[in-house]
């Protein structure tokens, strides 16, 4: 099993954005140090209090001068707010700065309705068939242009981007829904499934990914299909102490719901009296079915439960995040996590 992380930088209660980016660069190479495969960051806007992962294009940059082999990439860009060619730029040079490294994770998602409006998202109804077809252009222009795949006859067929000698970004479909996975496997792109947002919806992605994996015609991915299972993971020495450990998690999930998202990451003993007590234990092995947004346990447990989720869906590579306030805490469930897993 291949594992990498993905980083969303929170901030912690109390705590500033400057810490949480100077957090994220040490994770990066702490996961580089422990073998992990790839360290992607995330876009979310209007949640500055709790996440500090607003620009991946910025960060990404300064990644890359902190960090020498492992691969970097965007978990995702929010394609319905930017133009697909500043995005293929912005990829270019980063792999420019990074030959070879560089993930382009491309997706959608809107955030709340102030931040839309501040950027410049047209947010008037629209069908799920629309909405898909939006979306579908969006990513066939961005990969065009990310690979030079536009004719002679074209009307972009004169633009040019920077780029390295020899590489382009790798690109990835993200999602959370069977249509996306459609998607993915429709353009022949790599998909990786968010299993912390809608994780009951694994299985029939993957299967419809499967099912409607093309080869790309620009080369733009694999010859077969290849997906990555993105998880909320949290490992710690016992299964009792990494269930203590994921309060916060479950705490932000409930605060989601009411819409109350707070400042910062709720410390352990707070999530735990939001929460009426410690959530309950990861079961190892988890019943036939069952899925869930957040995991913990120890090395064992959750290699075992990795191996599980992973087998359900035909996947060899996963993706985990984390909701751990202390920064202690959350560097050596990674440690941990890759000792369990064998990295």
């Amino acid at each position: 099993m291949d594992l990498s992380i993905v980083d969303l930088s929170h901030v912690p209660e109390g705590s500033s954005a400057t810490e949480a980016y100077e957090q994220t660069v040490e994770l990066a190479q702490l996961g580089e140090d422990l073998g992990y495969e790839r360290f992607w960051v995330a876009e979310h806007h209007g949640m500055a209090g709790y996440i500090a992962g607003t620009t991946p294009e910025v960060l990404l940059g300064h990644l890359a001068a902190e960090t020498e082999s492992i691969r970097l990439g965007s978990g995702t860009v929010l394609l319905n707010y930017y133009q697909p060619y500043k995005v293929a730029e912005s990829f270019s040079v980063l792999d420019s700065l990074a030959p070879g490294r560089i993930d382009m994770g491309l997706g959608r998602a809107t955030g709340p309705p102030a931040a839309d409006r501040a950027m410049g998202y047209d947010s008037s109804p629209k069908t799920p068939e629309e909405a898909d077809s939006e979306h579908r252009a969006k990513v066939q222009e961005t990969l065009r242009h990310a690979l030079d795949e536009f004719g002679d006859d074209h009307p972009y067929s004169g633009l040019q981007l920077a780029r390295s000698a020899e590489d382009t970004p790798e690109p990835w479909l993200l999602g959370s829904s069977p249509s996306s996975a459609k998607l993915a496997g429709e353009l022949g792109l790599r998909y990786c499934f968010a299993g912390f947002i809608r994780p009951q919806f694994a299985e029939p992605a993957f299967d419809a990914y499967r099912e409607a994996f093309t080869p790309s015609p620009i080369g733009a991915g694999p010859d077969e299909p290849a997906g990555m299972l993105a998880i909320n993971a949290v490992c710690a020495e016992t299964d009792e102490k990494a269930a203590r450990l994921r309060a916060p998690t479950e705490a932000v999930y409930q605060r989601m719901a009411r819409g109350t998202i707070g400042d910062g990451i709720p410390p352990i003993e707070t999530a735990i009296d939001e929460l009426g007590g410690v959530p309950d234990h990861t079961p190892n092995p988890l019943p036939e079915g069952e899925w869930s947004r957040s995991i913990s346990g120890s090395p064992k447990t959750i290699d075992a439960v990795l191996t599980q989720l992973t087998d359900r869906v035909g996947v060899d590579d996963v993706i985990v995040q984390h909701t751990i306030p202390d920064f202690d805490d959350a560097k050596r469930s990674h440690e941990l996590l890759a000792e369990g897993v064998g990295i």
